[in-house]
């Protein structure tokens, strides 16, 4: 059994202490404070995301059901519902089924989207964090 309090280590010194002097016991330090985790720099918005709240806010624009939209676009509600929410990642042929129930062009879907990326990026550069702003790469999606 050691004599020591349970939640103290027992330290030895590394040079045995001179003649006729007495070993001074080490100074006690303060425990290390953790640092603050770094704050993460912000992601970019995924397309899937930006889809489906432009699916989502023209839908409820015009008061009209996810039913009522899926029937029109002759796919399942589920998937729809998936869709808006951003949790599935829809082929072409899908988006623009949804845009024309809606009375949207695919162009205009993709345009719309577009648009709320381009805000996004865009608030993120302000703020000194992200990129610079959007990169176009030669592609342009605005007509």
């Amino acid at each position: 059994m050691s004599s020591q309090a349970p939640n103290e280590a027992r330290v030895i010194p590394l040079r045995r202490p001179q003649a006729g002097a007495q070993a001074a016991p080490p100074p006690r330090q303060a425990p290390p404070v953790p640092a603050a985790p770094a704050a993460p720099a912000p992601k970019e918005p995924l397309w899937r995301d930006l889809v489906g709240d432009v699916l989502r806010r023209e839908r409820l624009a015009q008061e009209r059901t996810l039913k009522d939209v899926a029937d029109a676009a002759r796919i399942s509600m589920p998937y729809l519902s998936e869709v808006e929410r951003g949790r599935k990642e829809a082929s072409s042929e899908v988006l623009a089924a949804a845009a024309h129930a809606l009375g949207l062009g695919l162009g205009d879907l993709l345009s719309l989207a577009h648009g709320e990326l381009t805000r996004l990026t865009s608030r993120h550069a302000a703020r000194g964090r992200g990129t610079s702003g959007p990169r176009h790469d030669g592609l342009c999606l605005a007509a």
